[in-house]
């Protein structure tokens, strides 16, 4: 019988091989690690502290924000020591870890999306009927769902892939854990994982699209009905924030895992990746901030008057 020695650890090839650029590449996504966990902190702070967005998309925006502060915080913080470290390694239960939040927190977000996306349709579409479609607690359980699926779907995924055997190489062409280059290194039979893999995350991406694409087909023939120029407007405004949100994370996704395969990763494999897993957190609070005037005329107000305590009425709950 052939004498197999189990992987116990990994290394990254890194960001670039170029030395020159690490200095900027740290400052670079320190920055940006910074800015995502402050605006996204602040979006959460805002929510919880202004009654007039106390409504069930900000609730769902207060959710996302917490997702993306540890979905940024999974890898950034791991791909700052790599910079300035020379040998940039993990240990394979480490490396475990990290695949398995990088993918249920993911996932999450995947399904939150979906979910704003249904209550955008219920505010534009159904609005006389929208405090008692999306109750308190019809939001609850659809927050449940989203993090119980995106984990549940996660264990799957990560059980497969790290329960093969590596007993080769245990270079990872890439900067953090996931699931294509590992396979390429696993000495085990991949078929099965490959099509767990496959089913999960197609599963998973093309529900939550069809939910979106679906809510906001409803949304724009509601709006062309419209007679009005201004609730035109006033309609697009509401979902044009989620819209944008929701367009920049499925475009990074689609980018990264649908090509073709290949032996390696190339230059723009790991730039779509990056945007992924570090500027896209970034996007999310500062697109809403930028986008949606309500949003900003809070925080003016809370920037002029910040004892100042806002009325809640149906119209801001709507909106």
């Amino acid at each position: 019988m052939e004498n197999i020695t189990q992987v116990t650890t990994f290394v990254f090839s890194g960001l670039t091989d170029n030395e020159k650029l690490l200095p900027f590449l740290f400052i670079f996504f320190l920055f940006i690690y910074l800015l995502t966990i402050m605006s996204n902190i602040g979006i959460i702070a805002l929510v919880c502290n202004t009654s007039r967005l106390h409504s069930p998309m900000y609730y769902f925006l207060s959710c996302l924000s917490l997702v993306d502060i540890f979905y940024s915080s999974v890898i950034t913080p791991k791909m700052f020591s790599d910079l300035i470290s020379v040998r940039k390694v993990i240990s394979f239960n480490g490396c475990a870890l990290q695949f398995f939040f990088y993918a249920a927190l993911g996932g999450t977000e995947t399904f939150l999306l979906s979910a704003m996306s249904y209550d955008r349709y219920i505010a534009v579409c159904h609005p006389l009927h929208y405090m008692s479609v999306m109750t308190n607690m019809k939001c609850l359980w659809m927050v449940i769902f989203s993090f119980s699926t995106g984990f549940f779907q996660s264990a799957v995924q990560t059980s497969c892939a790290f329960s093969l055997r590596f007993c080769g190489s245990n270079l990872i062409d890439h900067f953090y854990c996931d699931i294509p280059p590992l396979l390429k290194l696993s000495c085990s039979d991949t078929f099965y994982c490959t099509i767990v893999t496959i089913y999960t995350v197609g599963v998973l991406t093309i529900s939550s699209l069809m939910t979106i694409l679906l809510s906001y087909l409803f949304i724009l023939a509601s709006v062309l009905r419209m007679r009005s120029t201004e609730s035109r407007k006033k309609a697009f405004s509401t979902c044009s924030s989620h819209l944008l949100c929701a367009s920049i994370f499925f475009v990074t996704i689609f980018i990264t895992y649908l090509h073709a395969p290949s032996s390696v990763f190339t230059s723009q494999d790991k730039v779509a990746s990056i945007f992924y897993s570090a500027v896209t957190p970034m996007l999310n609070p500062l697109i809403y901030t930028l986008r949606n005037q309500q949003v900003k005329r809070i925080i003016a107000q809370v920037v002029h008057s910040p004892h100042t305590k806002g009325l809640e009425n149906v119209e801001d709950i709507r909106r």
